[in-house]
């Protein structure tokens, strides 16, 4: 049986008990109030009042006798009195009536003595009376004073009956009070037995069956806590503190399986790091190769290229015309190969410094970078008839030369992928969204196919042949490695109506990203000679990266 089906059996067995006991109680106090009402009224005062009419009437009998042998009026002052009596102010007649019922033996002896009461008054007293007020002492012969001492007689045998039933009565009334008397006194104590019992029950049980199991349960619970795992908690008391006990065993069983897991986790974490460390390791060498490419590339690659470029144009300048035409062709691509393979190589080398070799960030006025570019460009937006305007632009806080490159390439690429029936219209614009500016440079341009917009910003990736559009596919790469490095995205507007809407954003506190310390050299021309101790290395500027070719396109791609 659950506990909480103990305590309500019990409570419930209690609850009876105690009701039982007002009951009677109650009972014992209802039947106690009715005795005293008996005792204390109706029977004192029926038994007052007739005892107080019967001695005035036997005064009156001796005042009327003695009027009868002397004649004197002042013997009469006993009847007088009693034919005077004030009302008494209770109506024990009509008292006894109510509580005895009107053919008891008590109203009926009542009313027999007031009836030979009135008939001795008015058959012989008053008469007897008058006779001596008439004819004067001794007037009333003997004959007549033997019937009225025996109507007086008559008198005396139903008023002792009558005082004797309400004795009787009385003493009844008062046994009966006295009994239930007792039964309140007893009942009274049976309460307090009960409320001491239960009590003394409530202590024991509440022993046995909570406070004695909780606190072995605390014993068990606090040897756990102070680290002894591997203790367990036992199952004691009963109901729900037995299923308490129970949870309790099994949260800590729990817990003993995930500290294990923990710690297995925790070996296969450190296992982890140490992995980690060991490709961390790994690469950093293989980002000392890569510097050393970035080496070889800008001194022993350019040196070559720049060799087979030179002399492939001595080729075509000394002997263009002196060969046959395939001839011409073939020193046409050789130079041509040569130069496209020596942008390449800048801009990879570019493409690699950004956020490797960083300048110091400052708070870049975006309008003047934008008159930066834009002066850098002038020359192309004269040849193409182009228009660049700007709405209010912000400070934002990075790296200046390279924002400068990041709207150089994006005003470029404008630029190159313009409408022929239209001049190019280029409009940079910005708002503040939350914690970042977020911007937008948008063309009146050929536009993007929408299914290519993630597509563009993948290195090498082109959606035209060279042949159409110049360029290496490092454009918007470079771009997005630009935004990124400063905490920022960039993403193609796919809901642009007309031509390209280039969004990106920038941190309004400072770049998300690892920003290279305050200090360091910015990326510029010859930065990575100047490390190695040699002048003529060639690196990439922003300038260098102008005829580089935006992933943009028509909407139906040409050679990707």
């Amino acid at each position: 049986m659950s506990l909480r089906r103990r305590v309500d059996l019990a409570v419930a067995s209690a609850l009876v008990l105690v009701v039982l006991a007002l009951a009677v109680a109650a009972g014992a106090v209802l039947s106690a109030r009715e005795r005293q009402h008996e005792v204390l009224t109706v029977y004192y005062e029926a038994i007052t009042q007739t005892d107080t009419a019967y001695v005035r009437l036997l005064d009156a009998e001796t005042a009327v006798r003695g009027f009868l042998l002397t004649g004197d009026e002042v013997t009469l002052e006993p009847l007088e009195r009693m034919l005077d009596a004030p009302d008494p102010g209770v109506d024990v007649t009509t008292l006894v009536e109510d509580h005895f019922g009107p053919d008891s033996a008590e109203v009926r002896t009542r009313e027999e003595a007031a009836d030979a009461a009135r008939a001795w008054l008015q058959d012989w007293a008053q008469p007897a009376i008058a006779t001596v007020r008439a004819e004067g002492p001794e007037s009333v012969p003997a004959a007549e004073v033997e019937r009225g001492r025996a109507l007086f007689d008559e008198v005396r045998r139903p008023v002792e009956e009558h005082t004797r039933l309400l004795k009787e009565g009385r003493l009844a009334a008062v046994a009966e009070l006295r009994a239930v008397t007792n039964v309140l006194v007893a009942t009274v104590v049976v309460l307090a037995v009960l409320v001491v019992a239960g009590g003394a029950l409530l202590w024991v049980y509440l022993r046995r069956w909570i406070t004695g199991p909780l606190d072995s349960l605390v014993g068990d619970v606090r040897v756990v806590a102070d680290g002894d795992l591997a203790h367990p908690v036992r199952e004691v008391g009963a109901g729900e503190v037995h299923e308490v006990s129970g949870v309790v065993e099994d949260m800590r069983r729990a817990l003993v399986r995930t500290i294990d897991d923990a710690h297995r986790a925790r070996v296969a974490l450190e296992e982890s790091e140490a992995q980690l460390r060991t490709q961390a390791d790994d690469l950093a060498r293989s980002n000392r190769d890569l510097e050393q490419f970035a080496y070889v590339a800008s001194h022993d690659l350019q040196e070559p290229l720049r060799k087979v470029a030179s002399f492939t144009q001595l080729l075509a300048k000394r002997y263009e015309g002196q060969l046959d035409e395939r001839a011409d062709q073939y020193i046409g691509f050789a130079v041509d190969g040569a130069k496209r393979m020596q942008r390449l190589i800048n801009d990879l080398l570019g493409f690699s410094r950004v956020g490797r070799i960083g300048g110091e960030v400052t708070d870049v006025d975006m309008s003047a970078a934008l008159a930066s570019a834009t002066s850098d460009l002038e020359r192309r937006i004269e040849e193409t008839g182009a228009t660049v305007t700007a709405g209010e632009l912000p400070v934002v806080p990075a790296e200046e030369p390279l924002v400068v490159q990041l709207l150089a390439n994006l005003i470029s690429n404008a630029l190159k992928f313009r409408h022929p029936d239209r001049p190019p219209h280029v409009r940079l614009e910005a708002h503040r969204s939350g914690e970042v500016w977020e911007f937008a440079l948008s063309d009146n341009g050929i536009g993007i196919d929408p299914q290519y917009a993630e597509r563009v910003f993948v290195i090498f990736q082109r959606l035209h042949a060279k042949e159409v559009y110049e360029g290496t596919g490092i454009g918007l790469a470079l771009c997005k490695k630009i935004v990124e490095y400063h905490g920022g995205d960039i993403w193609i507007d796919e809901a642009a109506v007309e031509g390209t809407t280039v969004r990106w954003t920038l941190p309004v506190a400072g770049p998300g990203g690892s920003t290279p310390p305050a200090g360091e050299a910015a990326p510029g021309p010859d930065a990575d000679a100047e490390e190695a101790g040699e002048p003529e290395a060639v690196a990439l500027t922003w300038r260098d990266t102008l005829s580089v070719e935006q992933d943009d396109g028509p909407s139906r791609p040409q050679d990707v």
